[in-house]
């Protein structure tokens, strides 16, 4: 049985005189580290189920070997104040990008970086993913997001020239309240605001930036839709078409995770979800430790 370790420690680096903040987790002699960026209107605590600590990502990666960095995104956290200067997506993962090594500075990264997105998250996993530097990453995980909306979402979401109807979204992000902590259910213990940038985001993500990434991406690539999701279609179709995005990837792993919402990191499944993908990032390992073999021997 997996051993809960010790909670993570909140920390804040300075970026050209920003703060950027996160939680972190240590793993002793670490297989890999594991960056998670958590989704919109939430922040790191996402990632640190609030009074579930056998539901938290940050305490169950160490347990199984992965130093675990829960990142709040630009705009969130401690950087909050300084939301305008991360408008456009280059600065915000130029921001990300030295915060990530600014926080495992010095720090046994193990056999390398694996990236962990959910929701709007996953648009800056992505961006990371497709820069230089992001061939040599393990690979990513991406979650609660998708190519196309659910039949229930459509006239509920924001567009541009609309804003979303916050009843509608609040029914699609937590149908199901049964399968969270009642505690849970509305996010309240973890809610944080949205900077404005993300409304533009959303608007074009799906058919836009999301199949121009996924084209660019070069490393291994998990995804997982929830049972319950009603933000995003999760059917197999829509699996094929957001498979099929990822035609540089060496490898697409697709995933449905049963009796699980579109906050899959809060909800009881969460610990079989995080079991999962630390499953994967092993894989990933493996296959790299593999190759590297191979090459050797040619």
């Amino acid at each position: 049985m997996t051993t809960i370790e010790s909670a993570p420690v909140a920390r804040v680096v300075e970026i050209d005189g920003v703060p950027m903040s996160g939680l972190l987790a240590v793993a002793e002699q670490p297989r890999a580290v594991v960056v998670a960026l958590h989704g919109g209107a939430t922040d790191s605590a996402y990632f640190d189920c609030p009074g579930h600590p056998e539901l938290s990502l940050l305490r169950t990666g160490p347990a199984r070997g992965f130093t675990v960095l829960a990142v709040d995104r630009p705009g969130y956290g401690a950087s909050r104040p300084h939301v305008d200067d991360f408008t456009r997506p280059e600065q915000r993962v130029d921001a990300a990008h030295a915060a990530i090594d600014a926080h495992l500075d010095s720090l046994d990264l193990g056999a390398g970086i694996f990236l962990w997105g959910h929701s709007l998250g996953c648009e800056l996993t992505m961006r990371l993913a497709v820069e230089p530097r992001g061939k040599d990453l393990l690979g990513i995980a991406l979650a609660g997001t998708g190519r196309e909306h659910h039949a229930d979402a459509r006239g509920i979401l924001g567009t541009e020239a609309q804003y979303a109807d916050p009843k509608g979204v609040y029914g699609l992000i937590w149908a199901h309240p049964e399968i969270y902590p009642p505690e849970l259910v509305g996010g309240a213990p973890i809610a944080s605001r949205t900077p404005a940038y993300e409304a533009t985001v959303t608007a074009s993500w799906p058919h836009t930036e999301f199949p121009q990434l996924a084209a660019r991406v070069e490393v291994p690539v998990h995804f997982t839709a929830a049972e319950h999701e009603r933000v995003w279609r999760g059917d197999p179709e829509a699996l094929d078409d957001i498979a099929a995005s990822f035609t540089a990837a060496p490898r697409v792993e697709l995933h449905t995770q049963p009796d699980a919402g579109h906050n899959l990191a809060l909800g009881y499944a969460a610990a079989s979800y995080h079991s999962t993908v630390l499953s994967f990032v092993q894989e990933c390992i493996d296959n790299r430790a593999a190759d590297r073999i191979s090459a050797t021997t040619k």
